[in-house]
C-alpha cells in the first residue's frame, strides 16, 4: 500500500463500503463506521483492529505498525505507506472491515480473514 489512494482503492473494493470522513480526515467506512483512515501521522494510516491484534502486529512488524500516544487506547493503529507485507496489510483492512461489516455482508464475505 504505496499511499492513501491504494488503501482507500482497497478498502472500497469491499462489500457496502463509502467514501467518507473521520475527524476531518478521509476515511472509509461500512454500515456507517470507520474502519480505515488517513490518520493524523504524515507517512502512515490508521486502522481499526482489536487490541490484542494491534499488540501483536506492533510487536512482530514494528517498523509497519506502530502507534503513537494517542492511539494507545482507541481500537486501532497506524501503518506505514509502503512498507512490509503488502497481502498482510490487505488482510489487516480486510478484518478490520469485518468486525464493522453487517452481517449480510459478513455472510457473503465469508469467514473472518
Amino acid at each position: 500500500m504505496k499511499d492513501w489512494d491504494a488503501v482507500a482503492a482497497f478498502a472500497l473494493s469491499l462489500p457496502e463500503t463509502e467514501v467518507s470522513t473521520s475527524y476531518g480526515q478521509p476515511a472509509v467506512k461500512v454500515r456507517g463506521k470507520m474502519f480505515v483512515s488517513t490518520g493524523h501521522e504524515a507517512g502512515s494510516f490508521h486502522v481499526r483492529s482489536t487490541h490484542e491484534e494491534k499488540a501483536l502486529l506492533i510487536e512482530t512488524d514494528p517498523a509497519t505498525f506502530w502507534q503513537t500516544p494517542h492511539y494507545e487506547t482507541w481500537p486501532g493503529l497506524l501503518v506505514r505507506y509502503a512498507s512490509g507485507d503488502a497481502e498482510r496489510i490487505r488482510v489487516v483492512i480486510a478484518r478490520a472491515w469485518w468486525d464493522q461489516a453487517p452481517a449480510r455482508a459478513r455472510k457473503g464475505f465469508g469467514d473472518r480473514p
